[in-house]
């Protein structure tokens, strides 16, 4: 039967999405639940996963087009017949696993004896079985990423038995009873959903013989490379077929004597192997790392790390990028720049490469469309200017460096600066509520909000993307450092929703993160006013000191810019609003907030 899949809902606000990239082909298979296009909208980037599990019959929406929401996308054939124009992928499709299962079925002979090493594993299912657990509220499947036992080994009750990986968090699934491992059931790199049994556990005296029936089929090929064993399997089927020479048909013949000669014949067996290498080579080479698709947990992992997905090569299942290589590919990176620190006098300059994109013309992405056109629809629709403050944050630096070690161990987040500034943004808007309000032009009317809700300016590898804390105004130090450290994760990881994008009443900017002094930030649309915050650099100040009177100390400095619509918002009412952000700031009463 034939499965339409349409674009859901993705907002109160989202109308319409744009098709950014199909994560499948026509006549490809996909799972249910599987990620199968990802879509993009003027809130937010996310993946549409497939409502059933079949074949991608018809694509209906091409990439870099846009449609409306409850539009058709794709078409998938769930197998169980009545596909109407669907019909002949899904015929196509059962034809190559059809064909697919015949080579199977000649190396099944040549091989008898090896794969019934994993049967009496299977056999022996008395015990208690692993299955998968509920790990969050939206979460319905994991990965597993690495198993700490094998089959054979002893384990204790609770102790981790293997890794799982989601959309949301890595973890580690406890034994649930003490016995030993007996059978394995989804391996490495495999997804299974909530519930879905991984593992049996047995007493301890059922574990030897699994283990014994195994041993026999690893002597057998003891003397040829473990790991060439899989790669033998493909090697007979193609050789007996294609060619009618006797040469590749000798390999096959001591392959069917090794396990019946004692040790003898092992040698001989193990020189055709090494003709057989060269076509192993061939099978990985699959560096699809460009393309290939990568779960939104790796490529935060990635962007936390600032390494490059393009120069990591996945040792997964197809060439799939892993947790572990991008862990691999970060510490690499780190134990590279040690030579370079031999010689720091070498170059105060730093070394800069030529960008890839220098000397390119590409396409707009649907994200840069997205920022470009509320940008111009703010300067076109608001009368905007800018006022600068300069404020003195020696107090609250030193505060930040005496709490910031407790604060982190406590709270389970780093304290930046950046709460600071929220917090003392949102304080000032209760008391000058004219900034933190919106003109509704079609209504002639003027909204005051009665919460802070605050966007916060976030650089993402796709774009400057703004969410937004609600509720700011409520929220202390600690809860504004958890908000905005989780928001700017999702940022870059890709797990933005459209509710964390909307709702914002007022914005702030971290213009000086890179280095900058201070900006003319632009003020995005519905919206009166947006803070930009410069760089802090110490400088040489003169300060009024109780004792030296007018001194000149070396101070922390930064610069405050409030770019506001002049329809609303006056210069005074600008200036006022900074002198009260400027006064919060400079007299640093965090004492109690931070536990000093």
């Amino acid at each position: 039967m034939a499965v339409s899949v349409s674009l859901p809902a993705l907002g109160e606000s989202v109308t319409e999405g744009t098709v950014t990239r199909w994560l499948k082909a026509e006549g490809e298979r996909v799972e249910a639940d599987e990620p199968l296009l990802e879509v993009s909208t003027d809130k937010v980037d996310t993946e549409i996963p497939s409502p059933t599990a079949g074949i991608l019959a018809s694509i209906k929406v091409a990439e870099d087009e846009t449609v409306e929401v409850g539009a058709e996308l794709a078409v998938i054939d769930d197998g169980s017949g009545d596909a109407g124009g669907s019909a002949a992928p899904a015929q196509e499709a059962p034809a190559a696993p059809a064909q697919e299962e015949a080579p199977q079925q000649q190396e099944a002979p040549a091989q008898a004896e090896a794969p019934a090493a994993p049967a009496p594993s299977g056999g022996s299912a008395e015990g208690t079985d692993v299955t998968l657990p509920a790990l969050g509220e939206s979460v319905t499947e994991g990965t597993v990423t690495r198993w700490l036992k094998e089959v054979g080994e002893e384990v204790a009750e609770d102790e981790p038995l293997l890794e799982v990986s989601t959309d949301k968090v890595d973890t580690e699934i406890p034994s649930p009873a003490a016995g030993v491992l007996l059978e394995i059931v989804v391996g490495e790199d495999e997804t299974a959903e909530v519930g879905a049994k991984l593992a049996v556990i047995g007493a301890p005296g059922a574990a030897p013989a699994p283990a014994k029936e195994e041993a026999p089929a690893a002597p057998a090929q003891q003397e040829a490379p473990k790991q060439e064993a899989p790669k033998q399997e493909a090697a007979p089927a193609p050789a007996q077929p294609a060619a009618p020479a006797p040469a590749p048909a000798q390999p096959a013949a001591p392959a069917a004597q090794a396990p019946a000669a004692p040790a003898k014949p092992a040698p001989a067996p193990a020189q055709p192997a090494a003709p057989a290498q060269p076509a192993a080579p061939a099978a990985p080479a699959s560096p699809s790392d460009d393309g290939a698709y990568v779960t939104p947990l790796v490529r935060k992992l990635a962007n936390e790390h600032g390494v490059s997905l393009s120069d990591v090569k996945g040792t997964g299942v197809g060439g799939r990028i892993r947790k572990q290589d991008v862990i691999a590919a970060a510490e690499a990176k780190k134990t590279a720049p040690a030579p370079a620190a031999a010689a720091p006098a070498a170059s105060k300059a730093p070394a800069l490469e030529a960008s890839p994109l220098r000397g390119q013309t590409v396409k707009m992405t649907r994200m840069r469309k997205v920022i470009g056109d509320n940008m111009m629809k703010a300067l076109h629709s608001q009368a905007q200017l800018t006022s600068v403050v300069e404020v003195d944050i020696t107090k609250l630096m030193k505060l930040r460096a005496k709490a910031k070690d407790a604060f982190a161990a406590r709270e389970g987040v780093k304290l930046s600066p950046m709460p600071f500034f929220v917090k003392a943004a949102a304080q000032a808007l209760k008391a000058h509520p004219v900034v933190n309000a919106r003109i509704n032009d079609d209504e002639g009317t003027i909204t005051y909000f009665d919460s802070e809700n605050i966007g916060i300016a976030v650089d993402a590898e796709k774009g400057l993307m703004t969410p937004v804390i609600k509720g700011a105004g409520d929220l202390n130090i600690a809860g504004i450092s958890k908000k905005t450290a989780e928001l700017a994760g999702k940022a870059r990881g890709g797990g933005l929703t459209p509710d964390d994008m909307s709702g914002a009443t007022f914005t702030v900017s971290n213009t000086g993160s890179r280095g900058a002094l201070f900006d003319t930030v632009i003020v995005p649309p519905n919206q009166a006013a947006i803070l930009g915050i410069g760089a802090t650099v110490k400088r040489p100040v003169v300060i009024n000191h109780p004792d030296l009177g007018e001194t000149i100390a070396v101070r922390d400095m930064t610069y405050l810019s409030l770019s506001y619509d002049h329809r609303l918002v006056d210069g005074a009412d600008a200036a006022r609003y900074l002198t009260t952000v400027k006064a919060i700031l400079e007299a640093g009463e965090f004492e109690v907030e931070l536990g000093l």
